[in-house]
């Protein structure tokens, strides 16, 4: 069954389970087999046992199976958590295990860096060449004068030097530099040199490749393992897989590496909450071991070592690139179907669609931080 197939949803069963659920959405907009486009209409009748058991976990894995289908996922994702259905939707059993997990476990530590990379970074670069704009940028656009994707990753890139007041010779490090996006424009358009570190095969391989003949150096190497000195410090949608427990190695790393005039960007998404929790479906499935961090994690572990200089918040626009994303899977999908299942043309669906539904919702934030050594004088970053 695909996302426009319209074959007539089953009859609901009159069971215990759909009637909790359907108490669950009651205010929510979202309604069983309804005619809006963020309706949910259901295809099996074990839909709602599995739901009610299994959570959001449930729910994902439910569409991945053909289960239920919405034309506007994001939508329906959006309405949900507006109505409060975020943390309610995860079990307690769901709550409990993860927060035993990451408190007795360090679940992104060396020996566990690499998972995510090879889970989610290397399932294939011609997925991503697909579902990216040329940029191949996997992070949130800058879309405040952008008409289009690529426009909007350009512009984010552009940001981010001119917040880092790069200068030509200058010795930049890229901590998570995923497919060269950053070092290759930097090195390109404003003459520096470069080391991106990535803990992806894959991405490595296709980074070296875009930043041939230019003055990049690509490896695959994990921030803990680094040495030397740099004029600059960038890291762009990396630091979501640090994890709590190394929060603090994370800025020590960054001071040690930093020149003392230095300046370094943080860009991640963000918790509104401070509390150790991540989505099951997303946890198993797209980002193993990720966490995001809060406002307060970041104060608290930078704290003593770095200066902040500044915080600018663009979350919204990651609902815009989500959805931009999105089209391109579902335009350049038939390219690559001969590669990949209908299971992960769903699961990209359904990912794309719920993390964009999360953003409208404010649910989660974009921030870019600067830090400095503490140099002296002011600094004004551009917008």
């Amino acid at each position: 069954m695909t996302s426009d197939t319209h074959i007539a949803p089953l009859t609901l069963p009159d069971t215990r389970a759909r009637r909790i659920i359907e108490q669950l959405l009651a205010g929510s907009g979202v309604t069983l087999n309804g005619n809006q486009p963020w309706d949910l209409r259901v295809y099996h009748p074990d839909f709602f046992s599995r739901v009610l058991h299994q959570g959001t976990l449930g729910l994902g894995e439910a569409y991945m199976d053909g289960w239920w289908e919405c034309d506007r996922i994001d939508e329906m994702a959006c309405r949900l958590l507006l109505h409060g259905l975020g943390e309610r939707a995860h079990t307690p059993t769901e709550r409990l295990m993860y927060r035993l997990q990451s408190g007795f476990f360090n679940l992104q530590s060396k020996a566990r860096a690499y998972i995510v990379g090879e889970a989610h970074y290397d399932l294939g670069n011609d997925l991503f060449e697909r579902m990216l704009d040329p940029t191949l940028c996997y992070s949130c656009g800058y879309w405040k004068e952008a008409r289009n994707l690529h426009e909007a990753q350009r512009a984010k890139l552009e940001l981010a030097c001119r917040k880092l007041d790069l200068h030509p010779g200058m010795r930049v490090l890229d901590i998570g530099c995923g497919w060269g996006s950053f070092a290759e424009h930097a090195a390109r358009h404003h003459g520096v040199e470069v080391t991106g570190i990535t803990i992806s095969k894959e991405q490595a391989a296709l980074a070296r490749e875009r930043c041939e003949g230019l003055p990049v150096e690509i490896r695959l190497q994990d921030y803990r393992e680094l040495g030397g000195r740099f004029d600059r410090i960038v890291s762009i949608g990396m630091f979501e897989h640090v994890g709590h427990r190394n929060y603090a190695t994370y800025f020590a790393t960054v001071e040690r590496l930093l020149a003392e005039d230095g300046l370094f960007l943080l860009h991640t998404i963000g918790s509104n909450s401070s509390e150790i929790t991540a989505d099951p479906w997303i946890n198993k499935y797209i980002f193993p071991n990720g966490v995001l961090p809060s406002a307060a994690d970041i104060a608290r572990t930078s704290e003593g070592r770095l200066l902040m200089e500044d915080w600018q918040n663009f979350g919204a626009d990651y609902d815009r690139t989500l959805i931009a994303w999105l089209a391109n899977v579902d335009e350049h999908w038939h390219e690559i179907a001969d590669n990949y299942n209908e299971r992960t043309r769903r699961m990209f669906r359904y990912y794309l669609s719920v993390c964009a539904g999360g953003f409208r919702a404010r649910h989660m934030q974009l921030w870019q931080v600067v830090f400095s050594r503490g140099r002296l004088g002011r600094y004004d970053a551009p917008r």
